[in-house]
């Protein structure tokens, strides 16, 4: 079974990451993710603004998503590196990550994602890039 008809049939259950964190799965296919989580009081940084890990973390997960979609099911991903632009902070309120692959080689994979904030997609919080060694 692939990650992604795990993550449809056991929801948060089929990554202890997202049970960790609260994310939910809210769409993904065809090289593209979105997930969701509500900011916590316990992932603020000492200022009092969400702590730029976890938009980072987010975006990772829906590119790796992203990505499994696309994948057959005995292949993986390794990611190589990211670079992430942080816009804006929160302190409250639903986060998104939208990731699409870019471009799929023979052993690297492209990826780009961005976080916004409680489902507007004009409100951008950060962007990534990455690349990823197929497996």
């Amino acid at each position: 079974m692939t990650y992604p008809e795990e993550l449809s049939r056991l929801g948060r259950g089929a990554n202890p990451y997202f049970g960790l964190m609260g994310i939910d799965a809210e769409s993904f296919g065809d090289g593209s993710a979105v997930l969701s989580m509500e900011v916590r009081p316990d992932m603020l940084n000492g200022a009092g603004w969400l702590q730029g890990g976890v938009y980072v973390s987010l975006i990772d997960e829906a590119m790796a998503l992203a990505i499994y979609t696309i994948l057959k099911e005995d292949e993986g991903i390794a990611t190589i590196s990211e670079n992430t632009n942080f816009y804006k902070g929160v302190r409250e309120g639903k986060i998104y990550a939208k990731a699409r692959v870019v471009r799929r080689g023979r052993r690297i994979i492209f990826a780009e994602g961005f976080c916004f904030f409680e489902n507007d997609e004009k409100n951008i919080l950060a962007k990534t890039t990455a690349s990823f060694a197929a497996l």
